[in-house]
């Protein structure tokens, strides 16, 4: 074999394709593997720009793909964080109704957390919310005692040490612009050069869907990159949260609204909201690609979903423009917050798969294309859920492709 031959090539180091890549070579190493990442560092969109709640599995439809990895992977996320003195923390979690007409949403949602196996997981009144979050405001909430944070970057970079300690190799500043598959082997071209695998694993997050299109997989898919922004609070007033505070989410929209999120590293976060970004790697609301843009605007399916959801996607907009209708959703959470207790914080962009009906797609999928697995919608929870996903994901590729250990 040669020195640009391998038997698996995985595309993106982020947090989901160094997981696949360290699930690869612990179970079959004698198999010669590569990861490709296009930037100078591993993890450096969606995984480092992740706010690091290790999720709980509360929200999923009972028997999703997410619900089943979720509550498994959460448990393995601590583990390996314990094991590879990562910092995490165990800091408890409240789901707030503020309303009567919230009650159904949250009884619904706290059904879903028992049937998903979600550890802990209680319903509680006022008086235990006050001894929780002393500064929340709300009639009812669930409470997850076992939800924690962590800093994903930080777990990604591990992950890519160990693939490397066994045996692999990463390779970042390497933009992936061409696949050619044959019935063989597949030939990945990059801005270092090109490269030839029997079996290549796709997981390029917010370009997913592009080299799907390379690689021959017409699945009707885009990816709809969604930014969410976020406010910090200053630090004499992060006291006012314990741990994460979540209100009800809309069950008309797919996103869970504005909460406020403990950072393991110090620092509370309050946000975000969800915005149409108009590039991919969009972090900042002055950040536009033409090519982006255009391939949204082109696409069937973005205007069948914002003729679904424009009420919902003027009133983040509105958010994302004004500082006090950001603080006034954030205020029914904890209604001490004044508007000099937050200032801008951070960005994130989020991959959502979105089909040409105006779905976006609400459950994880991964597909295989010949030689090729697709990892096409992979969004929230899936750090927390990567060590068992890239399990998942390197058992059908043995399967698909007969391989043993």
């Amino acid at each position: 074999m040669s020195e640009n031959s391998f038997d698996f090539i995985v595309i993106g180091g982020g947090i989901v394709g160094l997981a696949t890549a360290m699930a690869i070579t612990q179970r079959l190493p004698k198999h010669r593997l590569l990861v490709l990442e296009k930037e100078a560092e591993v993890g450096s969109h969606q995984t480092g720009h992740n706010s690091g709640v290790i999720h709980s599995g509360l929200y999923y439809k009972p028997g999703s793909m997410k619900a089943k990895t979720c509550v498994e992977g959460a448990a393995a996320m601590v583990e390996f964080c314990q094991a590879n003195d990562i910092p995490y923390l165990r800091c408890g979690k409240v789901v707030v109704a503020t309303s009567e007409a919230e009650l159904p949403q949250l009884e619904m949602i706290y059904q879903r957390g028992v049937a998903n196996g979600v550890p802990g997981i209680a319903m509680i009144g006022p008086e235990r919310m006050k001894e929780l979050e002393p500064h929340s405001s709300g009639i009812k909430a669930i409470h997850v005692p076992g939800a924690a944070i962590t800093d994903y970057a930080a777990v990604a970079r591990k992950y890519a040490e160990i693939v490397t300690q066994q045996g692999g190799a990463v390779r970042t500043s390497a933009r992936v612009n061409g696949i050619k598959a044959g019935q063989n082997e597949t030939v990945v071209c990059s801005t270092q050069g090109e490269f030839v695998a029997k079996y290549v694993v796709n997981c390029t997050g917010l370009h997913s869907d592009r080299l799907s299109k390379m690689a021959g997989a017409g699945n009707g898919l885009m990816i709809a990159p969604f930014r969410g922004e976020y406010y910090d609070l200053v630090p004499e007033r992060q006291d006012l949260v314990k741990g994460l505070i979540y209100p009800v989410p809309d069950p008309n929209f797919p996103f869970l609204g504005v909460h406020f999120t403990r950072m393991v590293r110090g620092g509370v976060e309050a946000g975000p909201n969800a915005v149409l970004a108009l590039k991919r790697e969009g972090y900042r609301k002055s950040d536009f690609s033409l090519r982006d843009t255009l391939a949204t605007l082109a696409f069937p399916g973005f205007w069948r979903m914002a003729g679904k959801y424009w009420r919902q996607g003027m009133a983040e907009y509105h958010r994302s423009l004004s500082k006090t209708a950001f603080l006034h959703s954030l205020q029914r959470l904890v209604p001490e917050l004044r508007a000099e207790d937050i200032h801008p914080g951070g960005s994130g962009v989020r991959a959502q798969a979105l089909d040409r009906q105006g779905k976006l797609l609400d459950d994880f999928q991964i597909v295989r294309t010949g030689n090729v697995i697709n990892v096409c919608n992979v969004p929230s929870p899936a750090a927390t859920a990567s060590i068992v996903v890239g399990r998942q994901i390197r058992d059908m590729a043995m399967e698909s492709f007969g391989l043993s250990a």
